[in-house]
């Protein structure tokens, strides 16, 4: 008798998962040398201008009155400006102005952190991507921005430049300030990044013990209770901050409900095709439900705002566009005005683990670039103000 031998499976997935691993290794060394982090890239004087919220003209003139400090400059005369030098010149710009404030948006006494999250029951629905855009955006504009990764597929931590199946295998991620047997201070597990202004909160795949171990934990009353930890491990840091930006898993389990329940907004990323709709019909009907059993268990459940995000959206796209007039008539303003198009340039910056605000222009065709970049800043710019109009400004 002839046949293929039988597969096992426990051994076969891990062969795989030992040859992916390797070959991610391999393709990480070919980006980045062996142990090197990965750098900010420096902007052009307009990506400058912009981002702290003057005009060319008028940071020309800072430079000329030398009222702020001189930048790297080419041989041609052209200055680029690094995020630590952004820094120093929206500060130096604040202090001269009448209204304190005016160039250093974020929280001022009296104002509360703003927590985000972004999340949807269904993968590939640009969570992480929207994500780490709108915390290295909020970064760049002089927000102090914490980005903590929730998933245990921890695809944010990864765009960071870490490796988590190496880094953080066993600890140094998220679980050690949540688990709860002998957990840590969240601040012991944060870490700062090549952003100015940008820590990272790093997940691993040991965030996923703390689905497992929350049943057991909720049995023996162990507190405080799941519902409760993220917003008990934030408290020790939330003051070194001005928001606070969860990438949830694609699930509606304990990390995701634990997340929503330290939240001040809610960002639902959605891609506007009907199926992905239909589950997210599903996903807020069971979030509802699984919502209502941690309030009536004691859990704060309030937001500032929640908005629907549209994802990876087509203009040209005549289905897609049926879908979103279908969403803004049903949800109103509570659709977010400006949608994340789909862009090639987004996920060709991917490959090599970067994001839009960190590959320069001519990598790409200029029009897909800007117009990438475009989309972008209106999405995140939009959300920048919701957290202003929460803090009342």
């Amino acid at each position: 008798m002839t046949g293929t031998d039988p597969i096992h499976i426990n051994t076969r997935i891990r062969e795989n998962a030992q040859q992916l691993a390797g070959a991610l290794e391999q393709h990480m060394l070919k980006s980045f040398a062996p142990d090197a982090r990965k750098q900010l890239r420096l902007f052009s004087a307009g990506e400058a201008a912009d981002l702290l919220g003057i005009s060319p003209s008028f940071l020309r003139k800072l430079h000329f009155e030398d009222r702020v400090p001189e930048v790297q400059t080419s041989a041609g005369g052209r200055r680029s400006y690094s995020a630590t030098d952004l820094a120093a010149i929206r500060k130096i710009l604040d202090d001269s102005a009448k209204t304190p404030g005016t160039y250093l948006k974020g929280r001022r006494p009296g104002d509360k952190v703003q927590v985000l999250s972004f999340l949807n029951f269904k993968g590939g629905s640009g969570k992480t991507t929207s994500s780490i855009h709108a915390a290295q955006r909020l970064a760049l504009k002089g927000y102090r921005v914490l980005a903590v990764d929730i998933d245990p597929q921890a695809s944010l931590t990864t765009l960071f430049g870490y490796q988590p199946e190496f880094d953080f295998l066993h600890s140094g991620s998220v679980y050690d300030a949540l688990r709860y047997d002998d957990p840590v201070p969240l601040s012991q597990v944060i870490l700062k990044t090549y952003f100015e202004g940008l820590d990272l909160a790093p997940s691993g795949l040991m965030l996923q013990e703390f689905e497992h171990e929350t049943p057991t934990a909720l049995r023996n009353n162990i507190q405080p209770p799941f519902y409760a930890r993220m917003a008990a491990a934030l408290q020790e840091v939330e003051a070194d901050y001005d928001v606070i930006i969860f990438d949830c898993p694609p699930q509606l389990g304990y990390l995701t409900l634990s997340a929503l329940c330290a939240s001040t907004g809610m960002l639902i990323t959605v891609v506007p095709n009907m199926l992905d709709v239909a589950s997210m019909s599903q996903f807020l009907q069971m979030s509802a439900d699984l919502l209502d059993v941690v309030s009536n268990a004691g859990a704060q459940m309030e937001l500032d705002f929640l908005r629907f995000l549209i994802n990876r959206y087509e203009p040209s796209d005549g289905p897609q566009q049926q879908v979103v007039a279908f969403l803004r008539q049903l949800f109103g303003k509570e659709v977010m005005v400006s949608p994340m198009l789909k862009s090639t340039a987004i996920s060709d910056a991917g490959l090599t683990q970067q994001t839009i605000y960190e590959v320069e222009r001519g990598a790409f065709h200029r029009s897909t670039y800007d117009r990438a970049m475009e989309s972008l800043n209106a999405v995140n710019d939009e959300i920048e103000t919701l957290m202003q109009q929460a803090w009342g400004r």
